[in-house]
Parts: C-alpha cells; sequence; structure tokens
C-alpha cells in the first residue's frame, strides 16, 4: 500500500485542499490566456487568491467538501445537512451579495477618481457552476485515488 493512498484515506479532508489550490492555478492560467500574455512571465503572485473569475474557487472548494462529507459521513447526517446548507449559502454569496457589490464598486469608481475599488469581487452563474463542477470532478479522482 502505497504512503499517499493511505493518507488520502486518513485524511481525505486534503482533497478539498487539493481542489482549492488547482482551482486557483486554472484561474490563474485561463486570466493569462485571456489576457493574451505568456504563462511563464505573468505575474502569478499578482493573481492568486483574488475574487473572481473561472471556475470559482470557493464553489469548487465548498462542492468538494460537501462531497467528502457526504461520503464520510453520509447523506442522511446532520454533518451532512449543515455542509449543504453552508455550501448553499456560499454559493448563492458568491452570485449575488459579492457580484452586486461589485457591481457598487464599478459606479463608484465612476464617480470618484481617488481610490480604484475593485470591481471583481463575485461570480456570474456560470462561474458558480463551473467552480461546482471543477470540485466535483476533483474529489471524485481523488476519492477514486485513495
Amino acid at each position: 500500500m502505497d504512503i499517499t493512498d493511505n493518507i488520502l484515506r486518513q485524511y481525505l479532508f486534503l482533497i478539498p485542499l487539493v481542489v482549492l489550490v488547482l482551482c486557483e492555478l486554472v484561474k490563474v492560467f485561463i486570466k493569462t490566456i485571456k489576457a493574451g500574455e505568456n504563462i511563464f512571465s505573468f505575474h502569478w503572485a499578482t493573481l492568486l487568491f483574488h475574487p473572481g473569475g473561472i471556475p470559482s474557487t470557493h464553489s469548487s472548494f465548498v462542492t468538494s467538501l460537501l462531497i467528502i462529507v457526504g461520503r464520510k459521513q453520509g447523506l442522511d447526517s446532520i454533518a451532512f445537512a449543515i455542509t449543504f446548507v453552508f455550501a448553499a449559502i456560499v454559493w448563492y454569496d458568491s452570485m449575488s451579495i459579492r457580484y452586486q457589490v461589485g457591481k457598487q464598486a464599478e459606479v463608484l469608481n465612476k464617480l470618484q477618481h481617488q481610490r480604484h475599488f475593485s470591481e471583481r469581487l463575485g461570480h456570474s452563474f456560470v462561474e458558480v457552476i463551473a467552480g461546482i463542477i471543477f470540485g466535483a470532478g476533483i474529489t471524485i479522482i481523488g476519492i477514486w485515488l485513495s
């Protein structure tokens, strides 16, 4: 038995952390390609763990966590119910509240010229769905490997 397999079996919570890091790397890669930059010359540190973008890291992480809790505790457990509500709040927050705050920042930036507010705080529906699919896919692969 490989040590990696044993670690994943005992510590399934590591899978959501791997999902988080992989999602951020994919998001930076996508942003770099969209900007027309060379992936190796782009300033990765300036893009890591910034809000917005596709796929949604928040959505990926909570989806992965939801799957792990469902697998370990069962779909009829209180832990799964709590995790589901937590995930739904994160998905909703990403699409609506944080998205609207970004729109308000956009208006504020047009009205004043002293300070630039970040306009990319939330996610579109597509970005959240992409995050959910990404998180579920990587988690299922992680479970399969463990």
